[in-house]
């Protein structure tokens, strides 16, 4: 398929998702879920019209949008550096390696009691979530990838006089990008469902506090909206690490698609 193409049909896509669901609840159908009750998408369009002409709509995402950047940019950091030195190096990766195993499995969302105790301010904890729900993808896909470098890269670097810190600048780390941004796709999407998720907890503001308050409230078509808002957010930030990644590894060699 053309590239001229995809767009439409993407687009037409949407389109019949909408009406799907703008004759389902026109309809009120009750077959096994109940759309009698739902909001339809012209309540939701009013209200998201209500809301972006309110400065705490914007308020909301600038507060959600620092936090997942904030623990995202740390976990990222510390995701390739660590994923590198395990990696690497045999005493980092038995020092690092049965801690990283142990805390891995534990799910991010669970760490919100620890968070509070450790962390005297909301907004801390939040972001420590955030960071410890993408640190994991990083460092782990990081960690893969340096395994998975062919040696004879570095062989070849090495004869020709090459240390180890230039080994590494200039075979590892560039070796490693493809990986390394498939971690970083991941836990982008993985940080945005523990940052909504804290912010529902914990949190005073922000998109998921907010579309918690309008569930309590039950204003549906307000929870809606902030999941369409969650959902607009998610594809932007992720589409963001994808198009920095492709830039980054331009020199990659690309399967030519029809």
């Amino acid at each position: 398929m053309t590239g001229v193409l995809r767009w439409p049909v993407r687009a037409a896509s949407l389109a019949a998702a909408l009406l799907a669901w703008q004759l389902l609840t026109a309809a009120n159908v009750r077959f096994w879920v109940r759309f009698d009750r739902f909001p339809g998408p012209m309540d939701v369009l009013r209200e998201f019209g209500r809301q972006v002409e309110e400065a705490q709509f914007w308020q909301d995402i600038a507060q959600s949008l620092v936090r997942i950047l904030t623990g995202f940019v740390l976990a990222a950091v510390l995701g390739v550096v660590l994923g590198v030195a395990t990696a690497r190096s045999r005493w980092a990766g038995d020092l690092l390696q049965p801690l990283f195993e142990v805390a891995r499995p534990i799910p991010a969302i669970a760490l919100v009691p620890v968070a509070i105790l450790l962390f005297p301010a909301n907004e801390q904890g939040i972001v420590f979530i955030t960071f410890a729900a993408a640190f994991f993808p990083v460092l782990v896909s990081t960690r893969h990838a340096v395994k998975a470098l062919p040696v004879v890269w570095e062989d070849a670097v090495r004869t020709l006089g090459a240390g180890r810190w230039r080994v590494l600048a200039r075979v590892v780390l560039p070796g490693v990008l493809p990986g390394v941004f498939g971690g970083l796709s991941i836990g982008m999407g993985v940080a945005w469902i523990c940052v909504i998720s804290a912010e529902m907890i914990s949190g005073d503001f922000g998109v998921g506090y907010r579309t918690w308050q309008a569930y309590t409230i039950v204003d549906y078509p307000g929870v809606l909206v902030g999941m369409a808002t969650i959902g607009l957010l998610g594809w932007l930030t992720s589409a963001a690490v994808e198009v920095a990644g492709r830039r980054l590894t331009r020199w990659l060699p690309r399967e030519e698609r029809s």
